[in-house]
């Protein structure tokens, strides 16, 4: 399905959403942004659809927010109009698991998006940054929130502070990315993944998440409590028979996501 400015697909109990501006090397414009939000809801909404792929092009995830957009901007323009808020929280509340897949330049808007995704594959080739600083405004989608939470305080500061930018390599080992691979590979390496996980229970997986989410949010008391309560929960699923018999018989569980 052609929209604008992205590529939805379906693949199996996948759905990949490509952002498709190439021109700009996928500047991330409100246009954009609605669009993906709007594929993203389907998406949650699609009981057939158990992980999505979040994916750019060959040269750039996405090089940034659109500049050329913004750079009128007053206060009133951006506060009214709920900039950022209104249409990339999409990413962060979406319920499903969600993979960002990054080749060529991440940066800005572009890191941030793939940030809040819940991780990220890499291609060899990938770079990471937040440069805002160099135009004379700072991240505004959660750069200086989610940066320091997976490479640490001084990394993150030195990132936003000098606009320096990040290797797939250094962001593989500074904890920003789950692993990279060849670049060439990167599409069929992500589809595997997802597909591995769609094949898994989705309200299990729903469920590790919300878990894994909250030990960002919550003191660790109450996140092992948010755990243990959803661990008691999934003794309701269906799933959780079916998977553990078919353990205990040595076969392939037949997951009904329920």
């Amino acid at each position: 399905m052609l929209n604008n400015f992205i590529v939805a697909e379906v693949h199996g109990r996948v759905g990949v959403i490509r952002l498709n501006r190439p021109e700009s090397l996928n500047a991330l414009c409100d246009e954009l942004m609605d669009q993906m939000g709007a594929a993203l809801q389907r998406f949650d909404q699609d009981p057939g659809i158990g992980c999505v792929v979040l994916i750019g092009g060959d040269s750039a995830f996405a090089a940034g927010a659109d500049i050329a957009a913004m750079k009128d901007f007053e206060y009133m323009d951006a506060y009214l109009g709920d900039y950022v808020t209104r249409n990339w929280e999409c990413v962060r509340t979406f319920r499903k698991p969600i993979i960002a897949a990054v080749s060529g330049y991440a940066l800005g808007g572009g890191c941030e998006l793939a940030m809040a995704c819940d991780f990220i594959i890499a291609g060899d080739d990938a770079v990471f940054g937040q440069p805002e600083i160099k135009v004379g405004i700072l991240p505004g989608a959660g750069g200086t929130q989610r940066l320091p939470r997976f490479i640490g305080k001084a990394k993150a500061m030195a990132l936003c502070l000098t606009g320096k930018t990040m290797s797939a390599a250094e962001a593989e080992a500074a904890g920003l990315v789950a692993w990279v691979v060849a670049r060439d590979s990167l599409g069929d390496e992500v589809l595997a993944v997802a597909r591995r996980i769609a094949g898994y229970s989705l309200p299990v997986a729903m469920m590790i998440k919300e878990c894994v989410n909250r030990a960002f949010d919550a003191p660790l008391s109450e996140g092992l409590l948010f755990e243990r309560r959803m661990f008691h929960a999934a003794f309701a699923l269906s799933d959780q028979k079916e998977g553990m018999a078919a353990f205990l018989e040595k076969r392939k569980p037949e997951f009904q996501h329920r």
